[in-house]
């Protein structure tokens, strides 16, 4: 035997928003903004000096 369809009680706030919405239209989705200090790969914090870069060639 199929279960019965539950049926929704009315709900003032549901209605309010459903009547605001048919107004105003739909809002476009909040766009997330990337945080900046963890999209950055992981640099060195300083440029290597000259002095260093003569001695080591290789680095």
């Amino acid at each position: 035997m199929a279960k019965k369809k539950k049926t929704k009680r009315f709900s003032k706030v549901q209605a309010v928003k459903e009547m605001a919405r048919e107004r105003v239209g739909i809002l476009p989705k909040p766009q997330v903004v990337p945080n900046r200090k963890k999209a950055r790969p992981e640099q060195a914090k300083y440029k290597p000096k000259l002095e260093d870069m003569l001695r080591d060639p290789e680095a």
